[in-house]
């Protein structure tokens, strides 16, 4: 693999909740933790600690906004989770046609011993 993979990143972004505010932070450009929790299925709370997470390893970053912080995507962060999962990617690609190439070896052996008996 090129890109080494950040464990904490993709904790946190295995999350489906953190995923969808992702995105919405993305169409959106910004948002505050009130504004996610209108459009998702979780409370302020729940939101601003899910944003904590996302802030912590990088992927979004949040700017005082009156009594609110308003968190915007670090689109070279996100450019580097998904460096890392084309990596990896790529890695279990290899993997599988290896893992094929065996297969059909043992299948081609099998039938040629079908094929002698």
């Amino acid at each position: 693999m090129t890109a080494a993979v950040d464990d904490d990143l993709w904790s946190a972004v295995g999350d489906p909740t953190r995923r969808r505010m992702l995105d919405l932070l993305l169409a959106d450009g910004d948002g505050t933790a009130t504004s996610l929790s209108e459009q998702l299925p979780a409370t302020r709370q729940a939101i601003a600690k899910h944003l904590g997470v996302l802030d912590r390893v990088g992927l979004v970053h949040a700017t005082p906004a009156g009594l609110e912080r308003r968190y915007r995507v670090d689109e070279a962060q996100l450019a580097r989770a998904v460096a890392q999962l084309s990596s990896v990617g790529a890695a279990w690609d290899a993997r599988l046609r290896r893992i094929k190439r065996i297969a059909e070896a043992i299948r081609r052996r099998k039938d040629r011993r079908g094929i002698q008996q």
